[in-house]
């Protein structure tokens, strides 16, 4: 099992198995599991150090998500927003004050897209508009959106952060798969975000701790793809259970003692540890060399990227293999490996973790020019 530095981690990992059903039947997390996320320390693993934070290798925090997801894909997706204080850490440092007043635990998510414009006032900007996919919005502290006035040299928008009061939850999440995460529409109709509180996503950190030059885009979709990985790792986990201990339906051999079922098993074990070990390789040789006082390169970013990419992809492509395997068992609602091939599917759907990815890695790797906001 995957060893964490989250205390008391198995608790909540019970807590989650004990849930999930509830998870999908809300369509969001409620904010008793938000709390228990809270305590054990989600929320200030990527809050900075100086205030009060663990700053955790993204590797670690990669790793606690994979684990959460291994139980329940919805949790662990709503779980590694706990990354997104990377994106926060370029806010002013005063402003970064304020918002740890009262402790690193700090949740927050955000709806940046479709980009909405913004009018500049007198005391910051009026932000008016909608945006979709807020995942986990209704178990925050603070929500982002996106505005068109960022940075236009690298094109990357910016962010204006509100209360939950200044906002309203459009509930509209109707979806496949990862029914849980709540990524409802949100909704604001003029309020005024000062300046200080707004940034720009992957811009220039005001906070010089080794976290926040890694790469923050990559991360963004790191935190997402290693979803897959554990939900793969728990649908190859069921019909390896399964196989090993029951005849099929019509009274014939057991799985374990069938030719393509164990072939089937072993493909998929090995892609699958072979997707992880190349994503976690990228991700601590990457961080090794931030923490050595190395940049991080467009090479590094896009080597983050495309293992990002491979791993939901593969992720995806495991749970499926396993759904095969099942048999018609698999059909019933009810069985797992239901909920793990709708959950894996929406992942892999992501824009963060298309197809597009590999173009733009083979670009990078060939010293050819990328799409442009690749990296």
């Amino acid at each position: 099992m995957t060893q964490t530095p989250i205390p008391a981690f198995e608790d909540l990992l019970a807590h989650v198995a004990e849930r999930r059903a509830e998870f999908t039947a809300l369509r969001h997390v409620p904010r008793e599991t938000i709390e228990v996320f809270r305590r054990a320390g989600i929320y200030r693993a990527a809050t900075p150090r100086r205030f009060g934070g663990d700053a955790l290798a993204p590797g670690e925090f990669l790793r606690v998500v994979e684990r959460i997801s291994e139980v329940d894909g919805s949790a662990g997706w709503v779980a590694s927003f706990g990354s997104s204080a990377v994106y926060l850490a370029a806010l002013p440092l005063e402003t970064l004050g304020k918002l740890y007043a009262d402790g690193p635990d700090v949740v927050f998510a955000g709806a940046l897209f479709p980009v909405q414009p913004a009018e500049r006032v007198a005391d910051g900007f009026k932000v008016v508009g909608r945006w979709r996919f807020a995942s986990g919005c209704k178990g925050a502290d603070l929500l982002g959106v996106g505005i068109g006035v960022g940075d236009k040299a690298s094109g990357k928008p910016r962010t204006a952060v509100l209360r939950p009061g200044q906002v309203e939850i459009v509930e509209n999440w109707d979806v496949v798969g990862l029914e849980g995460t709540g990524s409802h529409d949100l909704k604001v109709d003029g309020a005024v975000v000062p300046e200080e509180w707004t940034f720009v996503r992957g811009g220039e950190p005001s906070v010089d701790e080794p976290l926040y030059r890694y790469p923050t885009i990559a991360y963004a979709a790191q935190v997402l793809a290693v979803v897959n990985l554990g939900i793969a790792r728990a649908a190859l986990d069921d019909v390896i259970r399964v196989g090993a201990g029951r005849t099929g339906l019509t009274g014939g051999p057991k799985p374990a003692d069938r030719a393509h079922y164990r072939i089937g098993v072993a493909k998929a074990e090995a892609d699958l540890r072979s997707a992880r070990a190349f994503f976690y390789e990228a991700t601590d040789e990457v961080y090794a060399a931030i923490v050595a006082g190395e940049p991080a390169t467009a090479e590094r970013s896009s080597l983050l990227r495309l293992a990002a990419t491979h791993a939901a992809r593969v992720g995806f492509d495991v749970v499926r293999a396993a759904y095969g395997l099942a048999g018609t068992a698999a059909i019933s609602t009810s069985h797992p490996l239901q909920r793990y091939l709708r959950d894996a599917s929406v992942v892999a759907q992501h824009a963060f973790l298309s197809e597009g990815v590999y173009d733009g890695a083979g670009a990078v790797l060939m010293g050819a020019t990328p799409f442009p906001g690749y990296v």
